[in-house]
C-alpha cells in the first residue's frame, strides 16, 4: 500500500520559478508528491539539476531538512547540491542528512552503534591500517605463509569488502572472484574470523564494517529500524545504478515506512559490477515498489543528435534494460566516424596525428580524450603520445609503465641488461616470501662487489646469507635469474618471469590480478616486435622514469589530452572522444563474450564511452594485430559496430596525407 505525503506551503521571501529553472520532465521529478519514484536519468540529462530542485521542493515547501536524507556516491556531490539549495530556499540545509552511504552510516552508528556493542568513539581504519591489522591476524592464525600462492594482506581485505558489499558467503566470493584460492578456504576463512574478533576488542571499524554494522544494526534492532524510518520522511538517491547488495538492502529498510524513495539513475550506465555493484536494484525496483512512479530524463543536454542516435541505437540491442530514448537539444553535427587501422600501431599513429590536426583547427588538449576498455589498450597510445611530445595525463591512475606490477617485471629486464642496478635487485629480492629491506640489501651487499653479480647471485654461499624457510624461495629466483641471461628477446624473458616466479607474486599480492596479468601479456606482445633487450628498454624509457621509486601521474603542462579508462570517465564529457580498440576479443572483452549479461555490460560499457563526447566521436578499429609470433592475425570488427545497421556512422580513411571521411558504412 502506497503511504503520500501531502505538502504544505511554506511562505517565504521570494518564490522559486520552478517551471522555468527546469524543463518539463524535471519539473515532474522535482514536484512529484511523494511514494516511491524510480527517475531513469539518461546521460547528460540534469539529473544532478533535478535531483537539487526536489530537494529544494521539499524544503522549501516545508519538510524539516532533518527528516530528510540524500545519498551520494562522493561527499563533494553532496556539498555541491545542498549548497545550491541552500542558495535556492534562502535557509540552512545543513540539518539534511547527506553524504554517501559510509559517511551517513559513520553518523548513525556514532549515535545507535552501542546497540551492537560499537563505542561511540570507535575507530575508522584506514586501508593501510585494515591491511596491517589483517596480517597480524594471519600471523596469529598460524597460517603457512611459506605457501606462495596464499594471499597476501591486500588481497584478503578484497576478499572481505567482496563478502561484506555483496552479501555472499566466503565460499561464494572465492568461486566467483578468486578461485586460484578455493582451496586456503578454510585458512582464509580463520583469518577472516580472527580479523573480526581483533576489531571488535579494540573498537575498530574498517571502511566496509561501517555498512555492515549498519545494516546489522536496522536487521537486529527492531526499535531502531523502527525509529530510524520513521525519521526519514524523504529518503533520495543518487547514483542508484551503483548500489551494491547491502547499499540496496540499507535503502530499502529505511524506506519501509513512509515510502518516500526517490531514486535516480541509468541502468543504461551499471558498469560496475566487478566493484560489488548489483544492477539487479535498479532493474527490479518496480518489482519490489509496483507501485512507483516511474519518471524519465530524456532531454540530453551535452551531445549532438548523431552522437546520441547511435547511443541509442546500440544499447537498445540490450534485452534487460528500462526503456529510454535520448533526445538532442543540440543542433546537428558530424556522425560518428567509423576508423579502420592496418593494426595497433597504426591506430595508435592515427591518435597522435589526428590530435595534432585538431589542435591546427583550433581545439585545445583539453577538449579532447582517448576513451579506452582495458588500461593496456592505452600501451602503444602513451609511447605514441610521448614520442610527439604531446601532454597526456591518465586519470584515475598511472601511466602505463608506472603501475606496481609493470615495474616488477621490468627489473627482472633491468637486471638482465644491468647487473649492477642496485634498485631493481632491491625490488626483485624483496618480492621472495620472508626477505625483506635488510636481507635484500644484505645480498646486495655480498654480490655487488665482484664484476658479475648475475653469476654471484648463483654461488651457494649467497643463499646463505638468508633463513633457512626463505632459502628454497632465492633457489628459485637464482635459477631463474640464471636462465634469464641466456635469452634477449625481450618478450621470451617476460613471459618466462611471468610463468616461473611473478604469476604466483601477482596472484597472492595484488587484488584484480586478472587484470594485472592482462597487462602483462600486452606487454609480451607489445616486447616482441623487439629483437634485443637494450632496444626494449630504450623506448620503455619514453613512457616516463620508472628507474627510481617516485612515481609521476601525468604532466605539470595545464592542458593536456585526457586518457582514461571508461569506467574511469563515467560522469565526465570531452567535445571530442577516441574509442580505440573496437574490435571483438578487445571490446567487448574475450571475458564477456560467452555470456550474455557480461556482453550487455559490456553494450553499457561502450554506451558510457560514446555519450561522453559533445561533437565528435572516433571509433578506430584495428584490422590486425600481431602475434607472439610476428604473424598477422585478423581482427574481427566490434559488434557493437556491426549490429547497429546502416546510416549512422561514416567511414574515415587513411592515406599518406591527413585522415578523410568518405560515405559509407563499417566493413
Amino acid at each position: 500500500m502506497t503511504r503520500k505525503f501531502t505538502l504544505k506551503s511554506r511562505t517565504s521571501a521570494g518564490e522559486i520559478d520552478f517551471a522555468a529553472e527546469l524543463n518539463a520532465e524535471q519539473l515532474r521529478v522535482a514536484t512529484a508528491p511523494g511514494g516511491p519514484m524510480l527517475v531513469i536519468a539518461g546521460a547528460g540529462s540534469g539529473k544532478t539539476r533535478a535531483l537539487t530542485y526536489r530537494l529544494a521542493w521539499l524544503v522549501h515547501h516545508g519538510v524539516d531538512p532533518s527528516r530528510i536524507m540524500l545519498v551520494t556516491f562522493t561527499n563533494r556531490a553532496t556539498r555541491e547540491m545542498l549548497s545550491r539549495v541552500e542558495l535556492l530556499v534562502k535557509q540552512r540545509t545543513r540539518d539534511i542528512w547527506g553524504g554517501t552511504f559510509h559517511h551517513i552510516g559513520n553518523r548513525i552508528l556514532r549515535r545507535h552503534g552501542k546497540a551492537l556493542g560499537i563505542s561511540p568513539d570507535f575507530t575508522i581504519l584506514d586501508r593501510e591500517d585494515a591491511k596491517d591489522l589483517i596480517a597480524s591476524c594471519v600471523q596469529e592464525a598460524g597460517v603457512d605463509i611459506r605457501k606462495r600462492r596464499f594471499p597476501q594482506k591486500s588481497v584478503l581485505i578484497a576478499i572481505c569488502s567482496a563478502i561484506q558489499n555483496t552479501l555472499q558467503p566466503l565460499e561464494a566470493v572465492l568461486v566467483k572472484r578468486y578461485p586460484m584460492f578455493t582451496q586456503d578456504a578454510s585458512e582464509i576463512e580463520r583469518v577472516l574470523i580472527l580479523y573480526a574478533a581483533r576489531k571488535a576488542e579494540r573498537q575498530l571499524l574498517d571502511f566496509d564494517d561501517l555498512l555492515s554494522a549498519w545494516l546489522r544494526l536496522l536487521m537486529e534492532q527492531e526499535d531502531i529500524r523502527k525509529m530510524l524510518a520513521e525519521q526519514f520522511l524523504h529518503i533520495l538517491v543518487d547514483e542508484y545504478q551503483d548500489t551494491n547488495a547491502i547499499q540496496g538492502t540499507i535503502v530499502d529498510l529505511l524506506a519501509s515506512t513512509h515510502r518516500n524513495l526517490a531514486v535516480v539513475g541509468d541502468d543504461s550506465q551499471s558498469i560496475y559490477s566487478f566493484r560489488g555493484a548489483n544492477f539487479e536494484n535498479i532493474i527490479t525496483f518496480k518489482q519490489r515498489y509496483p507501485d512507483a512512479e516511474e519518471y524519465r530524463l530524456e532531454t540530453n543536454y551535452r551531445s549532438s543528435p548523431e552522437i546520441l542516435a547511435l547511443a541509442n541505437r546500440s544499447i537498445a540491442i540490450n534485452t534487460r534494460r528500462l526503456p529510454k530514448t535520448l533526445h538532442a537539444i543540440r543542433a546537428s553535427g558530424l556522425k560518428p566516424a567509423v576508423v579502420p587501422c592496418q593494426d595497433h600501431f597504426v591506430q595508435a599513429c592515427f591518435i597522435a596525428e589526428y590530435t595534432l590536426h585538431l589542435l591546427d583547427e583550433g581545439r585545445n588538449l583539453n577538449d579532447i580524450a582517448v576513451l579506452y576498455r582495458s588500461h593496456w589498450h592505452s600501451l602503444e597510445i602513451q609511447l605514441e603520445f610521448q614520442r610527439r611530445n604531446i601532454p597526456f595525463h591518465v586519470r584515475g591512475g598511472l601511466r602505463f609503465f608506472e603501475q606496481a606490477h609493470m615495474k616488477d617485471v621490468l627489473c627482472y629486464m633491468r637486471i638482465m641488461q644491468n647487473p649492477h642496478d642496485e634498485l631493481a635487485w632491491l625490488r626483485v629480492l624483496k618480492m621472495l616470501p620472508r626477505v625483506g629491506t635488510a636481507l635484500s640489501q644484505r645480498i646486495w651487499r655480498h654480490i655487488s662487489q665482484v664484476d658479475n653479480p648475475l653469476r654471484a647471485a648463483r654461488e651457494p654461499n649467497t643463499a646463505n646469507l638468508l633463513p633457512a624457510s626463505a632459502r628454497p624461495f632465492y633457489a628459485d629466483l637464482a635459477n631463474l635469474i640464471a636462465e634469464l641471461a641466456e635469452l634477449n628477446a625481450p618478450a621470451e624473458i617476460i613471459d618466462m618471469t611471468v610463468e616461473r616466479f611473478y604469476g604466483d607474486y601477482l596472484v597472492s599480492h595484488y587484488d584484480g590480478a586478472n587484470l594485472r596479468r592482462e597487462d602483462l601479456k600486452a606487454l609480451a606482445n607489445f616486447a616482441a616486435q623487439y629483437n634485443n633487450l637494450e632496444a626494449f628498454l630504450a623506448d620503455i624509457a619514453l613512457a616516463g622514469d620508472y628507474s627510481g621509486e617516485t612515481v609521476v601521474t601525468g604532466p605539470t603542462e595545464q592542458e593536456f589530452v585526457t586518457l582514461s579508462t571508461v569506467h574511469q570517465a563515467k560522469g565526465l564529457e570531452w567535445p571530442v572522444v577516441f574509442v580505440p580498440w573496437l574490435a571483438d576479443g578487445r571490446f567487448p572483452t574475450d571475458f564477456a563474450l560467452n555470456a550474455d549479461e557480461d556482453q550487455e555490460e559490456e553494450r553499457r560499457v561502450f554506451h558510457v564511452a560514446v555519450t561522453r563526447a559533445k561533437d565528435e566521436v572516433y571509433l578506430i578499429v584495428p584490422q590486425v594485430c600481431r602475434s607472439r609470433s610476428r604473424s598477422l592475425v585478423m581482427m574481427k570488427p566490434s559488434r557493437f559496430l556491426t549490429e547497429i545497421g546502416q546510416g549512422l556512422t561514416e567511414q574515415m580513411v587513411l592515406d599518406e596525407g591527413l585522415p578523410h571521411l568518405i560515405g559509407g558504412e563499417p566493413g
